[in-house]
């Protein structure tokens, strides 16, 4: 009898053991008074992006995937807190933003991340669906070893570049000018722009001849004055931010290439003679726009770069600027002009939606992350909430909406009210959207830069790193490398420009990146291009 009593207890416990281990379990996931599954997200934002729980078309999002999420809204210093978030292991169910998680991070923080394949083909039938009407998105998605462990974005509309260059049609006028078409003549009107009253408001002081966004230490970005490459024959892709771009088929790095000295030699020639701004290498991104904007109706700034006239000037001065085509490095140049080609950058974006391996209910999150890849989700994810943002017609269409706030630009407008570019998304071919007057001003903007385009070779001029699947050691040697070549790269880019030597210090930094490994990292790369090529 005590031994039966012994085992009928032993069979009790284990039974209450198992039962109260069930009840641990269904206690972590977290649900509402009206049974949604609470989980929890960090998304890397626009600083101008309001908070998200005032976007409607979000919450109805939650609503239908049966979710009630609590957002981490980071707006700055996201590289700080992903290191030692990551460090320590502690992921929230979801991560969004634009490759705020990268490949890199994948193969050293191995683990922290789901494998979403299974998932997608039960619980996300839109994702499924964009995977087979836009089979690149998947190999966009895919590791090496064939998991998905974050979610692309297509966005479609956007034109081939990002960056324009633009310069005050006003000003020209005002002083008799006409429009340059090489650094020569460019050189001349900016001094002209500096030396005389160009804005016509009685102080010859206050005018800015040039001006481009700040450049960080990591490597170059959109609206800067490397696209002046294109004038001798280099073609950015994807604005080229640590140097690498292709030419009749080779990888190669302007970083060492003559033409980069060039280049950097006459931005040091119009610093010398004061005709960039002071502040270009201190401001920051906010500053760099107001400056741009002026004083009400007077003009600051002569030539400049950017998106779109309103985006960059606003809707006051935007009428006084032209957008150029790309200029010749001189009056008797034989060189055919390129420009940078951004097109994959701008539609297409890798890593943008993770899950977290650890998340209780995956399969809620996973249904969430469906509904952002409806296209008419997606259109709101990157316009706005329809009512506010975005018409829906009687034939079934959509229109976007000019912004309710009528002093605002539509493109600020956009980037307050949602996610904008940094959302996951995908916008179906088939979406019948009539875009806002700035995606149609930027398109009529490009046009001057058409010529450069048209003689692009897209095969053997446009680098796709974008889709390239490096393996863990050709990443971890491109990384340690890289970061090595930017932080001489970069500050001798602001040395030279500020304080001349290039001249006499070319050589001696040109050897010392092909020491640091310059060349071998092009020459990884050259692998992956030629494989991408025989395999396409």
């Amino acid at each position: 009898m005590k031994r039966i009593s012994k085992i009928a207890f032993s069979v009790f416990l284990c039974s209450a053991l198992a039962l109260a281990g069930c009840n641990n379990n269904a206690e972590t996931v977290e649900k509402t008074d009206d049974g949604k599954v609470v989980l929890k997200a960090l998304i890397t934002k626009h600083p101008l992006t309001q908070e998200l729980d005032k976007m409607e078309w979000l919450q109805e999002a939650e609503e239908r995937a049966g979710v009630e999420i609590k957002w981490e809204e980071v707006t700055a210093d996201w590289d700080q807190k992903k290191g030692t978030m990551l460090a320590a292991g502690d992921v929230p169910d979801l991560i969004v933003g634009p490759n705020a998680i990268t490949d890199a991070d994948f193969v050293k923080f191995t683990g922290l991340f789901q494998d979403m394949t299974e998932l997608i083909d039960e619980h996300a039938p839109n994702v499924k669906k964009m995977f087979e009407e836009k089979p690149e998105l998947k190999a966009l998605s895919t590791q090496k070893d064939g998991e998905i462990f974050g979610l692309p974005k297509y966005q479609r509309f956007w034109p081939e570049t990002s960056t324009r260059q633009f310069i005050n049609k006003q000003w020209l006028d005002n002083l008799g000018l006409e429009m340059p078409t090489n650094w020569d003549e460019l050189y001349d009107v900016l001094v002209a722009f500096k030396e005389e009253d160009a804005n016509g408001n009685g102080d010859p002081n206050d005018e800015i001849p040039m001006d481009f966004s700040p450049t960080g230490t990591l490597g170059f970005g959109q609206f800067q004055p490397t696209v002046l490459l294109g004038s001798l024959g280099i073609t950015l892709t994807d604005a080229s931010g640590d140097g690498v771009f292709l030419e009749d088929g080779n990888v190669k790095n302007f970083l060492i290439d003559e033409r980069y000295k060039e280049v950097v030699s006459f931005l040091n020639k119009c610093w010398e003679a004061g005709l960039i701004n002071k502040e270009v290498f201190t401001q920051d991104y906010t500053k760099y726009q107001s400056v741009a904007r002026g004083d009400g109706e007077t003009a600051k700034v002569g030539y400049t770069y950017g998106w779109e006239v309103t985006d960059r000037f606003g809707n006051t001065l935007a009428p006084q600027y032209e957008s150029m085509a790309p200029l010749k490095a001189s009056a008797d140049s034989t060189e055919e002009a390129s420009w940078s080609y951004d097109y994959n950058m701008l539609n297409y974006g890798v890593n943008f939606i993770q899950m977290s391996s650890t998340s209780k209910n995956k399969e809620a999150a996973m249904k969430f992350i469906n509904e952002l890849y409806d296209p008419t989700v997606s259109m709101q994810v990157l316009f706005g909430s329809l009512g506010t943002n975005i018409a829906e017609n009687e034939d079934g269409s959509y229109s976007v909406l000019p912004p309710q706030d009528e002093s605002m630009d539509p493109g600020t407008w956009k980037w307050t009210t949602t996610w904008a570019d940094n959302g996951p998304m995908y916008i179906s071919d088939s979406l019948n959207l009539t875009l806002g007057t700035d995606m149609q001003s930027v398109g009529e903007q490009t046009k001057p830069l058409e010529v450069a385009f048209n003689s692009i070779d897209k095969e053997k001029d446009v680098l796709p790193r974008m889709f390239f699947k490096y393996t863990d050691e050709d990443n971890n040697a491109l990384s340690l490398t890289n970061t090595e070549v930017m932080n001489l790269a970069m500050a001798k880019y602001s040395e030279w420009i500020t304080k001349g030597g290039i001249e006499e210090q070319w050589d001696g930094y040109v050897k010392e990146l092909k020491k640091i490994g310059i060349e071998k990292n092009t020459e990884i790369i050259q692998k992956y291009y030629d494989e991408y090529m025989k395999n396409k």
